[in-house]
């Protein structure tokens, strides 16, 4: 039999349960690609926040490491003094200009000295303007860290010791004196029992500070060398982290390590994560000298305006209250949410205002919580807050844990 071709209404019942399907399916499609989306960037923001909270945990545990033994039994000069330090021929601090950026607001961009601490809070201090610096110190200094009294008689390249046991070539260490403002960054170039050696010709060489020289410490028996760690290790970690107008956490090597010792880098920062809404930090404070952590406290401001970082770099008596730092990363996806109500208004997917250190106080009662507000705009994307303390091992040492 001849086949009969397909009638007219037969055609459109087809092309319009066809078209349902398409509709159908490509619904389907772009709900699911959209779920695929929003899904993505949340694991972003969920993985790039817990990157960020190793990298700066990793560093802060060892903060004050080769510097608290300084301060016990008895002030060797470290804690609070004024680094000095060259590299390569060039002065790095005192600086004579900002930081790099996110940090030329860090110390309100003063180029004034940079006294050694364990850990400081620049409030407010990033580029972004909200975010917190946080300053890091400390090393992997041979012998414990132990500070090692000079017994006189050096010049301005070796400081006599009772013996060099555990140092090696290219250490580096302070040279610092209780009751003298700054200290000298040194590097070890020979080390035969009892004299280190040092040599203008390393890496790092400071011949002077601003109140002293190397050959002035190196003359008396009440200086002291304070071993950091090893410059080929690059075991020393003084580190700034902060946020920048892109929300991209950057570190900076305050040595320039990378730059002067491996002539890489440069005098940069280093981006470390991306999507960083906002960093802010508070301090953990043991307040009677039991090793024990029973305060907070604001890095300044008004609710606790003695605890700025200016104030903190040149008392030690505060820097030893310090023994954890409580760090909250806001953390913010990528995807920018389309949804709509019917007249066409966007349905936010995140509350107006997020907030951090929520029900936290100061010693004096007054509330440490910090509120975030996002604009219409920023409520269509998707955040994740990381919030966490992280102990200073060496500094619950120094205060007696």
């Amino acid at each position: 039999m001849k086949h009969k071709g397909m009638t007219l209404i037969e055609l459109m019942v087809a092309m319009t349960i066809g078209l349902g399907i398409t509709l159908a399916i490509t619904s389907v499609l772009i709900a699911s690609e959209n779920h695929k989306r929003t899904t993505t960037s949340t694991n972003d923001a969920q993985q790039t926040g817990t990157y960020a909270y190793y990298a700066l945990d990793k560093v802060l545990r060892g903060a004050g490491s080769a510097l608290a033994g300084s301060a016990f039994p008895i002030d060797v000069g470290v804690l609070g003094c004024h680094l000095n330090a060259s590299a390569a021929g060039t002065v790095i601090f005192p600086r004579t200009t900002p930081f790099p950026q996110p940090f030329a607001n860090f110390l309100l961009g003063a180029t004034n000295p940079l006294n050694v601490a364990p850990v400081l809070i620049g409030r407010q201090q990033s580029q972004d303007g909200v975010s917190d610096v946080i300053m890091v110190m400390g090393g992997s200094g041979s012998a414990g860290g132990v500070s090692r009294q000079i017994t006189g008689g050096g010049t301005a390249t070796n400081a006599t010791l009772d013996n060099t046991v555990g140092f090696a070539q290219n250490d580096l260490l302070l040279v610092s004196q209780g009751g003298v403002a700054d200290c000298l960054l040194e590097q070890v170039h020979t080390f035969t029992t009892p004299t280190l050696g040092f040599a203008a010709t390393d890496i790092y060489y400071t011949a002077t500070g601003g109140t002293t020289s190397m050959a002035t410490l190196a003359g008396s028996t009440a200086s002291y060398v304070t071993p950091l760690g090893n410059a080929d290790a690059n075991s020393v970690q003084f580190m700034l982290f902060g946020i920048d107008l892109n929300r991209t956490l950057y570190s900076y090597d305050l040595l320039r390590n990378m730059e002067k010792y491996l002539s890489t880098g440069g005098d940069s920062a280093q981006a470390i994560a991306d999507g960083v809404v906002q960093m802010n930090a508070l301090y953990g404070l043991d307040t009677n000298g039991d090793g024990i952590q029973d305060a907070w406290a604001a890095p300044g401001g008004t609710t606790d305006p003695t605890w700025d970082a200016n104030t903190v770099m040149t008392s030690p008596t505060k820097m030893r209250q310090i023994v954890s730092v409580r760090i909250a990363l806001v953390m913010r996806g990528e995807y920018y949410d389309t949804k709509r109500k019917p007249d066409g208004t966007p349905i936010p997917v995140s509350p107006a205002t997020l907030t951090i250190f929520n029900n936290l106080v100061n010693g004096g009662g007054a509330s440490l919580s910090q509120p975030i507000n996002l604009s219409p705009t920023e409520q269509q994307f998707r955040y994740r807050v990381f919030e966490f303390t992280v102990p200073l091992r060496n500094m619950l040492l120094l205060a007696g844990a």
